[in-house]
């Protein structure tokens, strides 16, 4: 998989973050995280694919902004689920990371797009 295929890297992703909350056990403080990270941590390469259909170049824009909120919401319910359930650590920390990455690589499309006269 290149790491520049962006629909298929957020959908492994979100993949990922699926496996990880059915593993994760369920408890009072966790469930409320749980369900904030599918919604989040899915919703990355869901607005992607929208963005990678876009109608104009606007709604590209309104899409990848989206995906930056997104991956910055999935990296702080990451951090507040480590602390509920550190015996998922290391798995947490692999998928803050690519969310980082994410931030990023949405970060300098959304400022690219909203410089550039040209769409894509």
């Amino acid at each position: 998989m290149s790491d520049y295929n962006l629909i298929e890297r957020t959908s492994v992703f979100g993949e990922e973050i699926v496996r990880l909350c059915i593993s994760m056990p369920k408890t009072v403080v966790t469930t409320p995280l749980i369900s904030q990270l599918i919604r989040s941590g899915t919703s990355i390469g869901a607005n992607y694919a929208e963005a990678d259909d876009a109608e104009s170049k606007n709604d590209f824009r309104h899409k990848i902004g989206i995906c930056k909120k997104e991956s910055v919401e999935t990296k702080f319910f990451l951090r507040m689920l480590k602390v509920a359930i550190p015996e998922k650590l290391k798995e947490i920390e692999i998928l803050q990371n690519e969310a980082t990455e994410f931030n990023l690589i949405f970060n300098a499309i959304f400022k690219k797009v909203k410089s550039s006269t040209l769409m894509k």
